[in-house]
């Protein structure tokens, strides 16, 4: 294939990129937009594959047959309740790509002097230090994530002088590195492992209520991860799009501080904001227990119902049957909705995913900011599955490490059914005074389960 040819089909893919993210910014469009994507990324890498410049075709194919034999048994074992941690694993993929393209290119870089030289050890640089944060601080949220490492945020002293001190000793290591010729090895090394806790430290002072939008931080990195790698290997169409994940996942970051009343410096930050105290853990109260059976009364004589899931739903595949629920109310004549919060569950637009995978109407299904003014009309709420995206120390308690964080009001409806397994906090930590309110009731059990006997009695 010639060069000509090579960057025709650059070009393409860069637009089926482009495609693909506007389709995705909507249900109705996001398969067409997941198909312009997959268009143009096997474009890319035909075109990249059949490129003049590319030797050692063989490898390259055999490395592609055993990734992708490895992700597609990953894809296919996947639930979609584990798809934040993949997502956060796959983008510490991306920062480890980084790093290895990094010191390749400073091992062997061709013939360069001058400013030339210098521009080029720049690149080196910065894409092993990009490289290297995110491939540490995706492993941290994906172990936060999966449980394996707590969700509360590490509080070490002076973090912040520690993070601060990492970044000005970078920085200066690249002006030693870049102004030795790049002869130093020394100076490449003691950034890389700098790098490598600075990331981890910078999620894992995270706390849990933050993670999903680290999520979409880590995201943005691997973007410019994948930006810089393209630098240092002069493909255009690879910074293109690290450059279109880059700016995206930071764009998608900054709208869920403004959603979740976070600063959006002090998150990626690593931990500002996680200072206030956790007076509202010690919320104790009396709550009341509800049966399946009371609750499908109470919706049979609903005008009104809110459903408000959360990651509960997602972890018991409870969103079938309360499909089921929602035809079936429907049919009677009753109103029904979903509230959804910008972060429920663990990674933006997961309830609307799992919603969308059970056939439940786009229309009825409403953002925080559409639904809220409406839970004073409501008869019934039900919360199935969330904790957090439902509690009013966020709005009523000052001293809750989730103050100001907007949330779905639905203390405000007639009644408020919470389904949860038991009485425990939920991600952020937090204890929920919802749970004791006097038109709150509590479903205890599997949230499928308890689902299931509401629609059997409805």
């Amino acid at each position: 294939m010639s060069y000509g040819l090579v960057s025709a089909a650059y070009i393409i893919a860069a637009l089926c990129f482009i495609g693909a993210l506007a389709g995705l910014s909507k249900q109705e469009s996001a398969k067409r937009g997941n198909l312009f994507g997959i268009i143009g990324m096997a474009l890319a890498l035909v075109a990249t594959i059949l490129s003049p410049g590319v030797s050692g075709l063989g490898w390259i194919l055999l490395a592609m047959v055993i990734g992708g034999a490895i992700g597609a048994r990953l894809a296919l074992k996947v639930e979609m309740t584990q798809m934040p941690e993949l997502v956060a694993i796959l983008h510490s993929f991306v920062g480890l790509a980084a790093v290895l393209v990094g010191y390749n290119s400073w091992l062997d870089h061709g013939p360069l002097s001058g400013s030339l030289l210098s521009i080029h050890l720049t690149e080196i640089f910065l894409g092993v230090f990009i490289g290297a944060v995110t491939l540490t601080g995706s492993v941290v949220a994906f172990g936060k994530l999966r449980g394996t490492i707590a969700s509360k945020a590490l509080m070490l002293p002076h973090r912040h002088k520690l993070n601060l001190a990492a970044v000005v000793v970078s920085v200066l290591l690249l002006i030693y590195f870049v102004s030795g010729g790049g002869t130093s090895g020394f100076a490449l090394v003691l950034m890389t492992l700098i790098a490598l806790a600075f990331g981890w430290h910078l999620v894992a002072s995270i706390g849990g209520a933050d993670m999903p939008v680290v999520i979409s931080m880590l995201n943005s990195y691997s973007g410019w991860a994948a930006a810089a790698a393209g630098f240092m290997l002069g493909n255009d169409l690879l910074i293109v799009t690290g450059a279109l994940v880059g700016s995206s996942g930071a764009i998608l970051s900054y709208i869920m501080c403004k959603a979740m009343n976070r600063s959006f410096i002090s998150v990626i930050a690593g931990g500002f904001g996680n200072d206030s105290s956790a007076a509202s853990e010690d919320i104790t109260g009396e709550h009341t227990e509800v049966s399946a059976e009371d609750v499908a009364e109470a919706l049979k004589n609903a005008e009104s119902v809110v459903i408000t899931p959360g990651y509960g739903m997602a972890v018991a595949q409870a969103q079938y049957p309360v499909a089921d629920i929602t035809a079936k109310l429907r049919a009677k004549g009753v109103k029904v909705r979903f509230g959804i919060h910008p972060v429920a569950g663990r990674l933006p637009g997961h309830m609307n995913v799992l919603l969308a995978e059970a056939k439940v109407p786009y229309d009825i299904v409403l953002e925080m900011d559409e639904i809220n003014d409406d839970f004073t009309d409501t008869d019934v709420v039900l919360v199935i599955g969330a904790n957090d995206t439902v509690n009013p120390a966020a709005a009523e308690d000052p001293s809750s490490p989730i103050a100001g964080m907007p949330v779905l009001e639905v203390w405000n409806a007639k009644q408020v059914v919470v389904f949860k397994r038991s009485m425990n906090t939920g991600y952020a930590g937090v204890q929920n005074p919802l749970f004791f309110r006097d038109n709150t009731v509590m479903l205890f059990g599997d949230a499928k389960q308890s689902v299931e006997a509401i629609l059997k009695s409805l």
